[in-house]
């Protein structure tokens, strides 16, 4: 069984918008912080932003003013909000929940996100 499935990738030109949904198929979903990563070519995985279970957020400097972060705990669903995109963004998106050093779900294969003109 995957325990996450990563979707809404796709091709966008600069300062274009993309929604990406992560679904936990598991139970629990709900009792966990969940966190968005990306990795660009050639880099490390990196952390994008996160939403508590209740609802408040936080992100990386990079994306703040254009990435929201919300979830639909009926769904067991987290949603990645990307505005103004731009070809840095570039990467493949991933999201899970870190307990301390661990990630409570096995990755998933994440969903391609290209900004190109």
């Amino acid at each position: 069984q995957v325990d996450l499935v990563e979707s809404g990738g796709g091709l966008v030109q600069p300062g274009g918008s993309l929604r990406l949904s992560c679904t936990v198929s598991r139970s629990g979903f709900r009792l966990y912080d969940t966190e968005w990563y990306r990795q660009a070519p050639g880099k490390q995985r990196e952390l994008v932003g996160s939403i508590t279970t209740g609802g408040s957020t936080a992100y990386i400097d990079d994306v703040k003013g254009r990435f929201i972060i919300s979830r639909d705990n009926a769904k067991n669903t987290a949603y990645l909000q990307m505005n103004n995109l731009q070809p840095e963004d570039t990467g493949v998106y991933y999201c899970n929940s870190q307990t301390g050093p661990n990630f409570l779900w096995d990755w998933g294969q994440g969903t391609q996100v290209t900004v190109s003109s």
